[in-house]
């Protein structure tokens, strides 16, 4: 191996290492240069077939100016003859002919015979010696001792159909043309005249074809391309994977035993925390049977020996006693089914089925459920919104999480206070918020509002097992939305449902 070889060597050797240590960089870099290939494969492909459509386009008005070169030649032939014919005294054309007068000269310019109008012999046509066509129609030429000039109409030196973007030129000056010629193009020579066809080429057609497979084009660029980012995404991916479980083998081979030992305890007890959370929802979740049968129970039985159903108790002690019981039952009842109830939404056993709802039709519904126990308070409940504002949630949910907050808002008010429910529509949002004048709360306070269990006790108001706010936080962000809660010490306070509009 020659020096310059060897010292290449280390330098390919550190290439390769950094590209493996920054495998998304590489693979990255690769698709670019990839795509960079064919769209410079693509752009020159596009350049070689609009040159070669202008190409083909230009070639097929070279041979129609020819073909434009020889009918004009037939016809200045033909004018030509008729034009010595009467030089030599035979009979004079017609007009079917296109020609519109002849004057026959000396070769000093004396007129010596004219049919028709007598035209002036153009200047320096008696010293030519060749044929002159000019403008606006005037064919000249020598014919034995004499100069013949004849005054045709240029229209029948081609015909119409083959004078589309062509023209028809003579001594300098345009004898005939299509409007929609354009200069530059094809030039061609009418055979023995001093006549140039000039023709046009028409882009716009030629690359018509050229213009149409555009498309096809970006198809050949993007296609690789999205295709090879895709299996990039899925190489990386992989790699990665299988990249972190091999540095992961290489940690704990490379670990001491103690340690790997520590680690595998570790990681047992990670295992079995996993689990006993997982056994603790399940068990919560399946206890509501079992313990709301016999609650209900409890809760029927003190009302039957409290409302005296089969007579009377015979001491008022008793009927007190009963009643103490059923408040207690029902309590109890009411903080084992929040337990349960978020147990479940813990667990994604909640069902939610997310549609189009109506936003404003659920805030009506629970306004009017609470209405009652609004109207024993004294509290002024009230509901405003725009128009109809649809959301894309589970009603259900909504109506719970709504449900609650009413709740919270009436608990915390004092009576003669207000309940203020509002509901707007932003740009990609459907926003209730339940607005209240009560005690409102701090802000440690609203930092931990929503913890399970999190109860905040306020002179004057029962407080519950503190999992409705949780609960609805919970449903919010399953539902896509969120709940925000802001307030200041005896100001009260707002909460703030947003969910994704429909």
């Amino acid at each position: 191996m020659s020096a310059r070889a060897a010292q290449n060597v280390p330098f390919t050797a550190g290439i390769a290492r950094l590209a493996a240590q920054n495998i998304r960089l590489t693979v990255l870099v690769c698709v670019a240069l990839i795509c960079g290939c064919f769209a410079a494969a693509t752009m020159l492909q596009m350049r070689n077939d609009r040159a070669h459509a202008l190409a083909q386009a230009r070639m097929f008005e070279n041979a129609r100016a020819a073909d434009i070169a020889a009918a004009a030649a037939v016809t200045l032939d033909r004018l030509a003859a008729l034009g010595r014919g009467f030089a030599d005294g035979g009979s004079a054309p017609g007009t079917a002919d296109g020609i519109e007068g002849i004057t026959v000269f000396d070769r000093s310019g004396l007129a010596l015979t004219t049919l028709g109008e007598s035209q002036a012999l153009p200047p320096g046509a008696a010293a030519a010696g060749a044929p002159l066509v000019s403008a606006p129609g005037t064919l000249v030429f020598p014919y034995r001792e004499k100069i013949v000039a004849v005054s045709f109409d240029p229209r029948v030196l081609v015909p119409p159909r083959l004078l589309a973007r062509a023209a028809l030129a003579g001594n300098g000056q345009v004898l005939l043309r299509d409007p929609a010629w354009r200069a530059g193009g094809t030039q061609i020579a009418v055979p023995g005249w001093p006549v140039t066809v000039r023709t046009s080429v028409d882009d716009d057609a030629a690359l018509a074809a050229w213009t149409g497979s555009l498309p096809l084009y970006l198809f050949v660029i993007l296609g690789p391309a999205l295709a090879g980012a895709a299996l990039a995404t899925v190489f990386v991916r992989e790699f990665e994977r299988r990249a972190r479980a091999s540095e992961a083998i290489r940690s704990l081979r490379a670990t001491r035993p103690v340690e790997a030992r520590l680690l595998v305890r570790l990681a047992e007890a990670e295992r079995r925390a996993a689990e006993d959370s997982r056994a603790k929802s399940e068990f919560i979740a399946h206890m509501s049977h079992e313990l709301r049968t016999p609650l209900n129970a409890i809760i029927g039985f003190s009302e039957v020996i409290e409302r005296g159903f089969y007579g009377a108790v015979g001491h008022a002690k008793y009927v007190e006693y009963a009643h103490d019981i059923n408040e207690a039952g029902r309590n109890l009842h009411t903080k084992i089914g929040d337990i349960l109830e978020f147990a479940n939404v813990e667990a994604g056993r909640y069902p939610l089925q997310l549609a189009r709802v109506n936003a404003c039709a659920i805030a009506s519904d629970c306004v009017n459920g609470q209405m009652g126990r609004a109207f024993s308070r004294r509290i002024a409940l009230e509901l405003g919104f725009a128009d109809a504002c649809d959301a894309r949630a589970d009603a259900l949910g909504v109506h719970r999480v709504l449900s609650s907050l009413i709740d919270n808002a009436l608990g915390y008010t004092p009576e003669g206070g207000r309940v203020r429910i509002d509901v707007r529509e932003e740009e990609a949002a459907v926003v209730l918020r339940v607005i209240d004048n009560g005690q409102g709360f701090t802000r440690d306070e609203a930092a931990l509002a929503g913890l399970p269990f999190k109860r905040f006790d306020r002179r004057g108001a029962t407080t519950g097992s503190g999992l409705g706010l949780a609960i609805a936080m919970s449903l919010a962000r399953r539902m896509g939305g969120a709940l925000r809660l802001d307030g200041t010490p005896g100001g009260g306070s707002v909460a703030e449902l947003r969910l994704p509009k429909a």
